[in-house]
């Protein structure tokens, strides 16, 4: 090892860049990290791999609307009395 190293031209962040991901700090129940963590050990895939899955499955499909609500709740009265 050297005595002293320069880092006069040194860049703050991640070595490798990754493409397509940010790196972010969030907090989390410790229950939820412990079911992901043991989902990952059951299947092999890594927790935070798992959690980005059920985050990106949330977007894909579109929010119920409120006529979509009244539809179905019409349609469970109808088959209820009659």
């Amino acid at each position: 090892m050297k005595r002293e190293y320069d880092f006069s031209r040194g860049k703050r962040g991640a070595a490798v860049p990754t493409r397509g991901k940010t790196r972010i700090t969030i907090y989390l129940d410790d229950e939820i990290v412990q079911r992901f963590k043991a989902e990952s050990e059951r299947t092999g895939k890594g927790y935070q791999t798992l959690i980005n899955e059920v985050l990106a499955l949330s977007k894909q499909e579109p929010p119920v609307t409120a006529s979509q609500v009244r539809k179905i709740v019409r349609e469970e009265l109808e088959a209820t009395q009659g």
